[in-house]
């Protein structure tokens, strides 16, 4: 993977490793699509690693994956007393509400 940055002042594509950070201009790509990557008519394309190679996911991946999979599975607790009741409220999921019709 690698992580594509246009620096548009320069007319220069950079593709280097792949960014910790999101920012503008940037964008992740395979190593697929950075091996065969073209800049548009008049631009540079600087490359910062001469070879792509799959690394796949570390061991830090893996467990925050693992984290965010268990914190999905955890049972969430309203707290309906502290809410004020809504007038015809059947059921609510998260931040909507299913309210009763009047029937009109």
């Amino acid at each position: 993977m690698a992580t594509l940055t246009y620096v548009y002042s320069d007319s220069t594509a950079v593709l280097g490793p792949l960014a910790t950070n999101a920012e503008p201009h940037s964008y992740d790509l395979c190593a697929l699509h950075a091996d065969r990557l073209t800049a548009p008519r008049g631009w540079e394309v600087v490359r910062l690693m001469p070879e792509f190679v799959e690394s796949g996911p570390s061991h830090d991946d893996l467990l925050a994956l693992a984290d965010a999979v268990r914190e999905a599975g955890r049972p969430r607790h309203r707290a309906q007393d502290d809410e004020p009741a809504v007038v015809g409220e059947v059921a609510r999921r998260g931040h909507l509400r299913v309210l009763r019709g009047d029937g009109s």
